[in-house]
């Protein structure tokens, strides 16, 4: 309910026809000056029919120019393909094919474009069965905790202008003739033991380096993956994805000069949030209001009338990419087609639309779409071509050929020379951005607000990171008592700049650095994430787009209440996770887990014919992305209630992933558990109702009946899992009518004093029921896949009839490592869990 609704002139709202009387207008003035003062600005574009367009305006007005500017824009990596191969390049990595790897501060399997990819090559050489006898081996030295460093075998914690140090210290190692500093001795151990790893997997290993590192370092990595062999194998080169492959600090800083100068008339917008986002010594936000004042035509193009639509001229409302065609390449050069799903709930324009009114047409964003492909795929088979296009989502063949590029190595060894010389004094600081509201785009998303970050769990909020060690000496507290903290608030100072911002004091955190996340602090984001957080931005500057040294904290006094849901549903004390190594899985796989049998029971047994449905998580898989939450919350229409009901430990999601650590809080061990309802066979919470509102199917379900549940909770308190969750309020309420939309018609809408869980996504089982029967035969293995087990990436979800022997999730729990959650109790709970299991190199053990 809070996108734009209509376009808006100076503040007050307009009509099309205005706008469009405006827009011819200004098109017009720059047509006599050959578009002197016209300026465009995106973001990154890989759509081939909008960067046809704009080039096709650019021919029109020939002395106009186009920028580009995101904040999280692969800076870093473009100018180290830039140095290493003399020209930009798109690297794409074979996981799948890597025996051996090295993430040097990369966060590959969540943090990256092509992460759900990469999750998922790189969890098929993780999956363990009673006939494995090898295991990919994951190292990952990084200056913050990841989705990727919690899931390591080996992890090597360092400041970001260490982890340089260590990437030097490998390159010679490998063979390459770099100067390399002298490293403490546990780091120069990992040097050296990793370094013969890979050189052991010559072609069957990878280094991938993160967007932390400067262009130094990924020029550098190019060249080890080189001196190791992996090119063309597990590291394959293609032309760039973007439409144009620029550096956008240097656009926005160009255009920041030109709007200074005076330079330009007009000014068109095309989605992002500049005035909010851009590096904050350029002042994006002041010169573009002064530009608007001057007289300049500035349009912006935006979901939401945010903070940049507050700076121009003119805001125009935009169309959703699920109600809107379009095109995009994906992380390797294919094309998809992008369809609409929804009528627009709103009028609007796309992109498309506003560069082609600016071109004097007026065309439908469905035939632009379909006159660009038609000079591609055109002939007499193109509606053919066309409509198989739209069938499969993509359009066949358009993936990018491998290139043959060659490491100019004098260049890349000049650019490490240069490497700065690591700050001796104050705190080194990261830039991140947060993990569920990325860059702040999706700030006004309640579902994304209250999922829980990965690795804090922090659900609301964004917080400064800190090390214990580091929170010792500056004497910074933490209280973790009850459902939610009480921390210390911080001012933290900066170059010229200082924010204010509670910490967070996080295991894994390296000494002496702190990290900051985007996204929050957003002043312009609608009701629901507006003012929340502090803005990083603030502190960003454009020669030190990530890193940088000289920061300091200074103790306000002030206290703030963060929210981690870890400490909700606790089961610490009671071996929720086991785990153990590919060693120990080898040489008794029969002992590697903890086994409890079946006790007698006063509940009588029951047969179980037809369908048995069960689930398996494997944990080894479960890389602790949460997508899963969200899926389920999609599906299930369940509600968002506020920060301050979730501090009260009343958070509705149905399933939930449990983060644990093990070790010294320097550098623990990390183990990810999704918990969903165990849809016990022996259900503790059945026998308490007094109305029998919690019931058993005769497929094994645990079900709630709602309309006979009278609240009395005595259900949730007998679980001993804690997967039962209460509607203490109205939380499902709707108040504007396009959020009727929102839900799922297939699943209840619940309502006060109801308890609800996990359901094992019974909508979907009965709808392919109903197929099957339609087709006259049995439902079959793989038609009922639930909605968390479909948006897992790395396929650690197994959900079927354990009466099927042939089915997956009857076959897992065959298996040796196979054990049940607390089953000790005797619930026999259906959803059961595949042992965590390692690969850790036994040259590296306790350094």
């Amino acid at each position: 309910p809070d996108r734009s609704q209509s376009p808006v002139e100076q503040g007050r709202i307009a009509s099309w026809a205005d706008f469009n009387t405006a827009l011819a207008a200004a098109m017009a003035k720059q047509g006599a000056v050959r578009g002197a003062g016209l300026r465009i600005l995106t973001e990154t574009v890989t759509s081939p029919t909008l960067a046809a367009l704009i080039q096709e305006l650019l021919a029109k007005y020939p002395q106009a120019k186009w920028y580009q500017y995101e904040p999280l824009h692969a800076e870093h990596t473009l100018q180290g393909a830039q140095i290493a191969f003399g020209k930009p390049v798109n690297t794409i990595y074979r996981f799948d094919k890597a025996d051996v790897i090295l993430s040097i501060d990369s966060d590959f399997l969540y943090n990256t474009p092509a992460g759900p990819r990469y999750a998922h090559d790189f969890s098929t050489r993780r999956r363990v069965r009673q006939d494995t006898r090898t295991m990919n081996r994951l190292y990952v030295v990084e200056s913050t905790p990841t989705v990727t460093g919690s899931v390591a075998d080996h992890r090597l914690p360092l400041r970001p202008s260490q982890v340089a140090q260590f990437t030097q210290a490998l390159a010679k190692a490998v063979g390459l003739p770099v100067d390399a500093p002298v490293l403490p001795d546990n780091v120069q151990k990992w040097v050296d033991v990793v370094s013969r790893d890979l050189q052991a997997h010559r072609g069957r290993c990878v280094v991938v380096v993160g967007e932390v590192q400067p262009p130094a370092v990924h020029a550098l990595v190019h060249a080890i993956n080189e001196q190791l062999g992996n090119v063309g194998q597990t590291v394959v080169y293609t032309a760039p994805v973007e439409a144009k492959p620029s550096s956008h600090v240097q656009d926005i800083r160009q255009l920041a000069q030109e709007l200074q100068s005076g330079a330009v008339e007009a000014l068109i917008i095309l989605g992002g949030n500049p005035a909010y986002n851009a590096p904050a010594d350029l002042e994006f936000a002041r010169l573009l209001k002064e530009a608007t004042q001057r007289g300049a035509f500035t349009v912006h193009l935006s979901l939401y009338e945010d903070e940049t639509s507050a700076a121009c001229q003119w805001h125009i409302p935009e169309s959703h990419y699920l109600e809107s065609w379009g095109d995009a390449r994906a992380f390797d050069g294919t094309v998809s087609l992008v369809q609409p799903l929804i009528e627009p709930l709103y009028p609007s324009r796309s992109a498309y639309e506003i560069v082609d009114a600016m071109l004097g047409r007026q065309r439908s964003g469905y035939d632009i779409v379909r006159a660009y492909w038609q000079k591609r795929l055109g002939g007499a088979n193109f509606d053919a071509a066309w409509r198989k296009a739209l069938h499969d989502g993509i359009v066949a063949g358009t993936a990018l050929p491998p290139q043959t590029v060659q490491v100019r190595r004098d260049q890349v060894f000049a650019a490490v020379r240069q490497l700065p010389i690591p700050p001796a004094d104050g705190l080194e600081v990261v830039f991140a951005p947060d993990p569920t509201i990325w860059d702040g785009r999706f700030a006004n998303n309640g579902w994304l607000q209250e999922l829980p970050k990965t690795m804090s769990l922090l659900t609301w909020d964004n917080a400064v990171l800190v090390s214990p060690r580091t929170a010792q000496r500056l004497g910074l507290r933490m209280d973790s008592g009850g459902l939610a903290n009480m921390v210390d608030v911080v001012e933290v100072r900066y170059r010229d700049g200082k924010v204010r911002a509670p910490v967070w004091i996080m295991p894994g955190q390296p000494d002496n650095c702190i990290t900051l996340f985007f996204g929050y602090g957003r002043s312009r984001a609608g009701k629901v994430g507006t003012d929340l957080g502090y803005n990083a931005y603030q502190l960003r500057r454009s020669d030190a787009l990530w890193t940088d040294g000289g920061a300091n904290l200074v103790r306000t006094g002030e206290r703030y209440q963060l929210v981690s849901v870890q400490q909700h549903h606790s089961m610490e004390g009671r071996d929720p996770v086991q785990h153990g190594t590919l060693v120990d899985f080898l040489r008794d796989p029969e002992h590697f887990v903890k086994k409890h049998e079946d006790l007698p029971s006063l509940y009588p047994e029951h047969q179980w014919d037809g369908h048995k449905w069960a689930m398996v998580i494997d944990t080894s898989l479960c890389i602790g992305c949460n997508a899963c939450i969200v899926a389920c919350q999609a599906e299930n229409n369940i509600p968002i209630v506020g920060k301050s009901q979730v501090a009260n430990g009343r958070e509705m999601h149905w399933l939930r992933v449990d983060r644990y650590y093990e070790g010294n809080l320097d550098n623990p061990e990390v183990y990810h558990q999704p918990v969903p309802c165990m849809h016990c066979e022996k259900a503790p919470c059945e026998p308490v109702c007094p109305v029998g509102a919690t019931v058993h199917s005769h497929e094994g379900l645990n079900q709630m009946v709602y309309n006979r549940c009278v609240g009395t909770r005595y259900c949730s308190n007998n679980c001993p899992y804690k997967v039962r969750r209460f509607n203490f309020l109205k939380y499902n309420d709707p108040k504007e009518p396009v959020l009727f939309l929102l839900n799922n018609p297939d699943v209840t809408v619940r309502g006060r004093g109801v308890m609800e869980k996990c359901t094992y996504c019974v909508q979907r089982i009965n709808a392919a029921r109903i197929e099957a029967k339609k087709l006259g035969r049995e439902v079959q293995e793989g038609e009922v896949v639930t909605a968390c087990q479909s948006a897992c990436p790395t396929h650690a979800i197994i959900f079927g009839d354990m009466n099927d022997e042939r089915s997956l999730v009857a076959q897992l729990k065959k298996q040796p490592h196979h054990y049940g959650l607390l089953e000790e109790l005797n619930t026999r709970p259906r959803t059961t869990y595949l042992a965590t299991v390692r690969n850790p190199n036994p040259e590296l053990e306790g350094a």
